[in-house]
């Protein structure tokens, strides 16, 4: 291990206090690296506004004024593990800092060696430049790509600032741009300790999801799209397999206007007018719950992970066209929890052992035939799990890897390129 480093770690668990999968995301971040003995802070200024997931008062009002909530969820996370007084948020609405006091706060980022910037959430990263260390932390793959090389200009002055650029994108294919930068490989780092593989499991497949996360790019004359392009492909597999039930926490918040398709279309389903997702779903035979009843904290994210027979989900369209080798953090936490996982694939496979514990699918029958696996070696394939995301996404293993090559980058302007390596964990 190098020696202790004084680091400071972004994200968005503040803005997203009703989305327990995305605490999990970014503060197994700040939380592996203390496991380290690094001394660690979390500051997140995002420059975004905490949102209403209902719409409010009004059901049309988006922006939460009122932040107390957002920052005592962040307040409860950061001191569960161990953070009290080690963290910062910046509400942009007044605009007001909670958390760390001023003075401390300009201190630590005049002494830190590192900053972590964890899916490029720093709205202005120039106004941490006294840190010696910049390290960008993509985890939209080809979405960062495309928007680089389709000349979003403000996006990328934000993404140059920085030193070191590392990617969910393990495995870059010729679909993805070339951009200017060295993309080193990383992954989502998993707590170990905090997953448990005792607990009884219902008797259903889930994954937790959004049917449109954001506008999609339309790049070369091609559409790289969401969610919702992908699962329309898959909408018969409940029929295709009668006796194992298919489960989804769906946001109920779409954006009919990022939609690439006609849900209904081709269905060969009874529906009348335009059906949400959740109503085209679950005339499919999907089991649709509520993400904000289930798995909208912390700890009932986890109890949601922990307590299903596995997971089956699709990923975003523009994951598949680009298959630069994305894997999801929330497929990591099933894994960790010895849940099986059957995952579309994205390119993953060339870095991550699949056959065992986890099966990539492009076609409906292979997504069939994996869960049939499953189903009929279920103690094989929830041991192989758990040891898949032991050797490939522990914490420490992960966060060492990523600590020394953010130390080693090359920060030189115009140094990089497109070329990178394999993350190697195991």
């Amino acid at each position: 291990m190098t020696n202790p480093l004084r680091i400071i770690v972004t994200g968005l668990i503040a803005q997203h206090h009703q989305l327990g999968g995305v605490a999990w995301d970014y503060l197994q971040y700040p939380a592996g690296l203390a496991r380290l003995g690094h001394d660690v802070y979390y500051i997140e200024d995002s420059g975004e506004w905490p949102y209403n997931t209902d719409g409010g008062p009004t059901g049309n009002d988006w922006v939460a004024r009122d932040c107390t909530p957002n920052v005592r969820h962040l307040s409860d996370v950061m001191d569960r593990f161990g953070l009290a007084d080690r963290w910062a948020y910046h509400f942009p609405i007044q605009p007001t800092w909670y958390g760390l006091s001023d003075a401390t706060r300009k201190e630590v980022i005049a002494t830190a060696d590192l900053l972590i910037n964890v899916s490029g959430t720093i709205e202005h990263p120039e106004n941490y430049r006294k840190v010696p260390r910049l390290a960008y932390i993509d985890s939209d793959p080809a979405f960062t790509q495309i928007k680089l090389a389709l000349g979003m200009d403000e996006f990328r002055r934000r993404v140059d600032i920085h030193d070191v650029h590392m990617t969910f994108g393990e495995h870059f294919s010729g679909a993805v741009p070339r951009t200017g930068h060295l993309w080193r490989p990383t992954r989502q780092p998993i707590l170990l300790t905090e997953w448990r593989t005792d607990r009884l499991c219902r008797d259903a497949f889930t994954t937790v999801m959004s049917w449109t996360s954001y506008k999609p790019l339309e790049f070369r004359g091609q559409a790289y799209g969401q969610k919702d392009l992908e699962l329309v492909r898959f909408l018969k597999l409940p029929a295709r397999l009668k006796a194992t039930p298919l489960e989804i926490a769906l946001s109920s918040t779409h954006h009919v206007n990022w939609e690439l398709v006609d849900s209904a279309a081709g269905t060969g389903l009874s529906l009348t007018g335009k059906p949400t997702p959740s109503e085209l779903l679950a005339a499919a035979g999907w089991r649709i719950v509520d993400p904000d009843h289930v798995c909208g904290g912390l700890d009932s994210y986890r109890n949601y992970v922990e307590t299903s027979k596995g997971e089956w989900s699709v990923a975003k369209n523009g994951y598949v066209k680009g298959q630069a080798g994305w894997f999801s953090c929330r497929s990591a936490c099933y894994l960790a929890a010895g849940r099986p996982v059957v995952a579309q694939d994205t390119g993953f496979r060339a870095v991550i052992p699949v056959g065992e514990g986890l099966f990539a699918f492009e076609t409906l029958e292979q997504a069939a035939a994996a869960i049939e696996e499953i189903e009929g070696n279920y103690k094989r394939h929830s041991v192989a799990a758990r040891a898949i995301a032991e050797e490939y996404f522990d914490s420490g293993k992960v966060l060492a890897k990523l600590i020394e090559d953010t130390l080693q980058g090359d920060r030189r302007p115009g140094s990089h390129s497109t070329e990178h390596s394999e993350l190697k964990t195991g």
